[in-house]
């Protein structure tokens, strides 16, 4: 069997079947570009309908998602993956398989396309808690949930922090079709991305394989 064809390998139908790839703290103002960032904000929340997030909580709170960018996923690290992805990178090439995938009955694609890029928001704060942390699963759950409502209510606790929130929710209760969908695509970028660091760096990572059919 092929390296490429194991990327779907215990991953569950709706994965398989229905991604339908054909083959596969506060921000201080001061400087000078902070401060255009700051009336650009200021200009698109003004034009913004209802109950839309104030500028400088947009940017407060988009300051502490820079973490996402800089927080590398705990199992490449140390798995010893050279430059290995950050969690942001792993949640915007999710974002994207929810972006193409197949239209599926009962499955709001555009809601897949947001809880994708927000299931992992929590770690911006907390990191990228792995079973290997010995962290038990429900203090990693507090945590989280601690980490998000501290997210939200910084985004200023109105409807977009509000969506965020049930997004999170509905992903960690799997309580929906959606949220189903989505953890399917969490396994599918794991080991695709896996597949690709076997081949770019020739690491022995079956594990990562293996764990998808828990």
């Amino acid at each position: 069997m092929s390296k490429s064809s194991r990327v779907f390998l215990g991953v569950p139908t709706l994965a398989s079947s229905h991604i339908g790839f054909r083959n596969v703290r506060t921000t201080t103002i001061t400087s000078a570009p902070s401060s255009r960032v700051f009336a650009m904000a200021s200009e698109a929340s003004s034009s913004a309908h209802g109950d839309g997030v104030s500028a400088s909580s947009a940017i407060d709170f988009l300051t502490l998602c820079h973490r996402l960018k800089t927080t590398k996923r705990a199992g490449w690290v140390k798995r010893e993956v050279k430059n290995p992805e950050s969690v942001a990178d792993h949640m915007f090439r999710m974002g994207l398989m929810a972006l193409i995938a197949v239209d599926m009955p009962g499955v709001d694609r555009n809601k897949c396309v947001k809880m994708a890029i927000v299931h992992d928001i929590a770690e911006a704060i907390v990191g990228d808690i792995t079973p290997s942390d010995g962290i038990p699963k429900l203090e990693k759950s507090r945590r989280e949930r601690e980490a998000l409502d501290y997210m939200c209510n910084l985004l200023g606790g109105g409807s977009r922090a509000k969506e965020i929130a049930e997004l999170w929710t509905e992903y960690e209760e799997n309580s929906s079709l959606e949220a189903k969908v989505v953890k399917d695509f969490d396994k599918v970028e794991m080991i695709l991305q896996a597949l690709e660091y076997e081949n770019e760096q020739g690491k022995d990572l079956d594990e990562f394989f293996a764990s998808t059919a828990d």
